[in-house]
């Protein structure tokens, strides 16, 4: 079986892409030298002068080498031109490794293609990506955008460079790329076979019923009772006691924990498997040995993972030629990730559960984090480079026979991620776009072990403050929603109250009330921009606010549009009770809204075209298009069906007073 595996077993995604540098991530099964090649859209080779190639290979198991490709100018000129489109390869010393992916590249063209467009007017956006959910998967919608875009292309001229309407700029992806704390029983089997054939490195733990990886593969609650080997400590919330009656319960606290993800080497196949179709041919997903219960189960699940794997190769491609950027959310880590003080006491005083959460974070960022743009992560990379080197593994390698096992620089690497918090990042587009890490960097209840922390804290909203503060127009990236669905936020605060934080899913930004002041005071700074838009995910299902400043005559045009999720969805019965007692509770003109923080603000919901209520319950991809300086903004779904749910524009007198307003001002000055 060794011998069958191609060169290529994930990847290539196209990661972070300017005028300056490309990026490119893979997984391979050999460790190779990889050499990247741009073409134009004449496929004429490129000759890459002042620019270098830059590969850093991280060795995670005896035939799996993580591999960041890049290519950078090494003067101020602009290494590729922005509206063009390029194709590309990459190369070993036999020629392309890519010659054996046919579905890799559209029809029509002989290699992956790519554009970067400084100033962005489609974005694409979306978040929480549950392999096993049972409706259809929207991420290869993504694909069928560039299909539209490069058939019409060749329709209408074999050699124009024109700019389509088609592909998006980009594609941001907001967190819950995978579910480490929700997995399915055969995404777990086909895991530990990923495991065996690619030589992922083996594990120790500290303070666990299990010794290593082997054993956990092997224990008799590996799989779908692995509830039973995370750390409990005692239920000592209120609520809880009521409902659950005091039970010991995980420090993990995802309602679907059976098959949560230990041990590292089983969160990369996690990763591989969820982004390319390339080693599923190699697994085989009929197990035997199950109770009666658990068959049932695996069975209904099976369906689902094998309707997933369906739309791989599409989702291959599409990754393959629109350039994507990541943040984590909770599920990538743990449910409830940071929700509370008392629970990061719990967790990172236990040394399993700390490794848990740790080998999440070290996922992330050789799956998602090292793609994105360096400039504050030129640390990590050391640090990474040294743990994962080639010869990090041989000395250990025959105890554990196919398996290497890492060395003790692992645990040294978590505690160096643990205290590392510039995740968040921007990209220098028009308008910019600003990334935000709402997980490490929170703000801390001092009064409750039990309260929600902030998102953000002081320190870290005043220096996203900085970054934004007079410019014309902005795109902040928030996983979570800013301004919530106001009903289901009450609801969440009452179990708060009660000591439930962790019953219900309590994060939001107004939980907070220092958290709460400050991100609303930005919005309120006289030097804020007058194009706000704000792109959130997180909740499973999707809507669009419009919110101004009441009282104020020139109040910044703030758009939220919040899409959520790619493959997953609210439960529809209780969605429509919600948006129905929201609309009825917090409508524009409710007097409840003078009780809530956001008093000083107005908020208007878009309404879905040709849909019921405000909220969309729908696998989908948000498609944000806007003009040149974003003062006009359109917002619509693609559903995982092909169809479109367009919201339609509130009826913004407020937006049209500002402006008169302003414009009145500007004429009053010049005299």
């Amino acid at each position: 079986m060794t011998e069958l595996l191609p060169t290529v077993i994930a990847g290539p995604i196209l990661r972070h892409t300017d005028n300056q540098r490309i990026v490119w991530w893979l997984v391979t099964s050999v460790a190779i030298d990889i050499k990247p090649l741009l073409a134009d859209a004449h496929n004429k080779v490129i000759e890459l002068q002042n620019a270098k190639a830059t590969q850093e290979t991280f060795c995670v198991g005896k035939r799996a080498f993580i591999q960041l490709i890049s290519v950078e100018a090494t003067t101020k000129k602009a290494l590729i031109q922005s509206g063009v489109l390029y194709h590309y390869d990459l190369l070993d010393d036999l020629g392309s490794i890519l010659k054996d992916m046919p579905h890799l590249v559209y029809e029509g063209h002989q290699r992956p293609n790519f554009r970067f467009n400084q100033h962005l007017t489609k974005v694409t956006h979306g978040s929480c990506r549950k392999p096993h959910f049972h409706g259809q998967d929207a991420l290869p919608q993504l694909d069928n955008l560039v299909a539209d875009e490069l058939t019409n292309k060749v329709n209408a001229s074999k050699t124009s460079e024109t700019t389509s309407i088609n592909r998006p700029d980009l594609m941001l992806m907001t967190g819950d790329q995978v579910y480490v704390d929700d997995v399915a029983g055969p995404m777990l089997y086909a895991i530990h076979q990923v495991i065996l054939l690619l030589g992922l490195h083996n594990e120790r733990f500290e303070g666990a019923t299990v010794d290593d990886l082997i054993a956990l593969i092997e224990h008799e609650h590996g799989f779908y009772q692995r509830e039973l080997l995370l750390p409990a400590v005692e239920a000592n919330e209120k609520l809880t006691k009521a409902f659950f009656a005091a039970k010991r319960k995980p420090v993990f606290t995802s309602v679907n924990a059976k098959n949560h993800l230990i041990a590292l080497s089983e969160m990369l196949a996690m990763y591989l498997l969820t982004w390319s179709p390339l080693l599923w041919r190699f697994v085989d997903l009929n197990k035997s040995g199950l109770n009666q219960d658990k068959r049932g189960t695996y069975n209904k699940e099976k369906q689902y993972i094998e309707s997933f794997q369906e739309g791989l190769p599409k989702v291959h491609r599409a990754l393959a030629h629109v350039p994507s950027y990541m943040m984590f959310d909770d599920h990538d880590v743990t449910d409830d990730w940071n929700l509370t003080r008392g629970w990061e006491q719990q967790v990172y005083g236990n040394p399993f559960s700390k490794r848990i959460i740790g080998n999440a974070i070290t996922a992330y960022f050789l799956c998602q984090g090292c793609g994105n743009p360096r400039a504050k992560l030129g640390a990590l990379f050391n640090e990474f480079s040294n743990v994962f080197s080639i010869g990090a593994f041989t000395e250990n390698a025959p105890e554990t026979g196919n398996l290497g096992v890492y060395s003790a620089s692992h645990s040294e690497l978590i505690d160096t991620l643990f205290a590392f918090d510039q995740w968040h990042y921007e990209l220098a587009t028009t308008p910019p776009v600003h990334v935000l890490d709402t997980r490490t960097q929170r703000w801390r209840s001092e009064s409750s072990l039990n309260k929600p922390s902030g998102l953000m804290d002081w320190e870290a909203l005043c220096e996203l403050q900085q970054s934004i503060i007079g410019k014309e127009a902005v795109i902040m990236v928030s996983p979570a929603p800013v301004y919530g669905v106001k009903f289901i936020e009450t609801i969440q605060k009452v179990f708060t109250i009660f000591g439930g934080a962790l019953v219900v899913d309590a994060e939001n930004w107004m939980a907070h009330r220092g958290t709460a002041s400050v991100m609303l005071n930005i919005f309120r700074h006289i030097k804020t921009p007058p194009n706000f838009i704000i792109l959130s995910g997180d909740v499973h299902y999707s809507f669009v606010y419009d919110v101004g400043l009441r009282f104020r005559r020139n109040s910044p045009h703030i758009t939220q549009f919040t899409s959520s999720g790619l493959h997953n969805e609210f439960p529809p019965s209780l969605l429509k009770w919600f948006d129905r007692l929201n609309r009825w509770f917090y409508g524009h003109r409710s007097p409840l809204n003078w009780l809530t923080k956001r008093r000083n603000m107005s908020v208007r919901q878009r309404e879905p075209i040709d849909h019921s209520g405000t909220l969309v319950n729908s696998c989908n991809i948000g498609v944000l298009t806007m003009n040149h300086d974003a003062s006009q903004v359109d917002c619509a779904l693609l559903c995982s069906d092909g169809s479109y749910i367009s919201f339609s524009e509130t009826k913004t007198r407020f937006k049209a007073q500002a402006r008169l307003e302003a414009e009145s001002l500007t004429k009053a000055e010049t005299k």
